[in-house]
């Protein structure tokens, strides 16, 4: 397949390892708790030039993803983080497992979602969910959570901006081609939410040789929240380039 000079989405061009955007997702099944962590912690995790919120909130997630149309089926586990950018406070999303390749390959190309395969395990009853996430063979995250409540969406804090670190690597060199920041914000369209819910929730932290998430172990626990909903995934939005933009 010739391919134009301004043209290309994926490589191969002919037949891409993952569809262009949107992606639609449907029934997909999250889990929520929020925690706060050593501040001190949090910062040897967030590139230059974030800042770590003084309360050191963070979230971790764990999700099923039954269908969707450009990646299949899979699970996921994340870590966010609260910090500043500037005169913004936001989430940096710092960690996420998965277990599906092309989602993957989406995740870090489109937006920098820092994705790597890993195993995982969600189950999940009327009100329990638990996502028990192994790296390397060693279990590094299991979210456990239990639901009392229904609830309305709007009783868990907004977690925007939602930012990622692109980085794509020199072909001629070591350092970066391309990096920037990118904030997933306004990528979630056409949202229906299923059910939501509200309870409580424990985060069980290891370390493996290639990713130690225990200076993150829980000091106070927040609140936990299930959801259903579908939806689809569009382009996010360069906010930081740290190539050309000034510091």
């Amino acid at each position: 397949m010739a391919l134009k000079h301004d043209d290309g989405w994926n490589i191969p061009a002919g037949s891409p390892f993952y569809p262009p955007l949107p992606a639609v997702y449907r029934n997909v099944r999250f889990q929520f708790v929020f925690f706060h962590a050593a501040p001190d912690a949090v910062q040897a995790f967030l590139p230059e030039p974030l800042i770590t919120a003084e309360d050191g909130l963070c979230v971790a997630s764990g999700l099923e993803v039954p269908d969707c149309a450009n990646y299949g089926s899979f699970e996921e586990s994340f870590i966010l983080m609260k910090c500043r950018f500037r005169d913004q406070t936001g989430f940096f999303c710092s960690h996420v497992f998965h277990n599906g390749p092309a989602g993957i390959a989406a995740g870090r190309e489109i937006y920098g979602t820092p994705k790597v395969y890993a195993d995982l395990k969600v189950t999940q009853d009327d009100q329990r969910m638990v996502t028990e996430t192994a790296y390397g063979g060693v279990p590094v995250l299991n979210i456990s959570t239990r639901m009392k409540t229904d609830a309305p969406q709007d009783a868990m804090p907004a977690l925007t901006p939602a930012w990622r670190l692109k980085i794509i690597p020199r072909a001629d060199g070591p350092g970066p081609a391309l990096k920037q920041l990118i904030d997933c914000s306004e990528t979630a369209q056409d949202v229906e939410v299923h059910s939501f819910a509200k309870g409580r929730g424990n985060i069980e932290f290891g370390a493996s040789l290639r990713c130690d998430l225990t200076p993150l172990s829980p000091l106070e626990y927040g609140d936990a929240f299930h959801m259903e909903s579908s939806y689809s995934e569009g382009y996010a939005r360069v906010v930081y380039d740290y190539l050309s933009d000034e510091t």
